[in-house]
């Protein structure tokens, strides 16, 4: 898959357990289905992930200026 924002993995989790709730549909799809939304919460943690690490290196910066002053 191309590099997908984390709103993009969010909207695309919804799409598949919208498929998955389908009465209709086979075991073996819902297997697919289940490993393909599992990667992609995966992949989302991993952006929160590296969100957060942003976040706190932007702060940590943001107090060691404010030390000098």
């Amino acid at each position: 898959m191309k590099n997908e924002s984390f709103e993009e993995k969010l909207e695309y989790s919804k799409v598949l357990l919208e498929k998955l709730m389908n009465p209709e549909i086979t075991l073996e799809e819902s297997v697919k289905l289940y490993e393909e939304g599992l990667q992609n919460i995966k992949e989302a943690q991993k952006l929160i992930e590296e969100a957060k690490i942003k976040i706190t290196t932007i702060e940590q910066a943001n107090q060691h200026s404010g030390e000098e002053s």
